[in-house]
């Protein structure tokens, strides 16, 4: 019993600490942790989604470093798609979870005038986001109408349980 006591009394500091110094690495203001290096800006969001700031669509994100070939090639064309995908709905629940207001903030968060894009790692973790953008580039080349895509991708998704993103239709 005494020593369940002692060990007890040097435990509880121990956790203590370690919880303060979790707090201190994870401290955030309003939602989100920003770092900046290498021309690279990182945001991490509220939800766990990383944010990060290239030049522009060809230079591809530093979260995606080490991941599979393919995965980054689904990053570029999704940049390349973004005339697309914008209209088209994501249905992971990434609006609920996130504020997506499409499938293309699955990957792209925003594009700027002057070239930059802020990219978005939702889309290196869900298969959902990665299937549609795809099946939507490929409609895209067969020669699909937006309107026909998202008809397709509506009637695939609708029973999945999830919530479509709120995504406007094309007019």
């Amino acid at each position: 019993m005494k020593r369940f006591a002692l060990s007890r009394v040097f435990v509880f500091p121990l956790i203590v600490a370690a919880c303060l110094l979790v707090l201190a690495a994870c401290g955030t203001t309003g939602g989100t942790n920003n770092a900046q290096h290498e021309g690279h800006v990182h945001t991490e969001m509220a939800n766990g989604d990383l944010r990060e700031e290239t030049a522009s669509a060809k230079i591809l994100p530093e979260f995606l470093n080490g991941k599979q070939r393919e995965l980054q090639k689904m990053y570029l064309l999704a940049a390349e798609a973004s005339d697309v995908l914008q209209w088209i709905p994501c249905y992971c629940g990434c609006g609920a979870s996130a504020g997506h207001k499409s499938n293309l903030e699955c990957f792209v968060h925003e594009q700027r005038e002057d070239g930059t894009i802020v990219w978005d790692d939702h889309g290196t973790r869900c298969g959902t986001c990665i299937d549609i953008a795809f099946q939507s580039a490929k409609l895209t080349k067969e020669g699909k109408s937006i309107k026909e895509i998202r008809e397709w991708v509506d009637q695939r998704y609708s029973n999945t349980g999830a919530e479509p993103t709120p995504t406007p239709s094309p007019m």
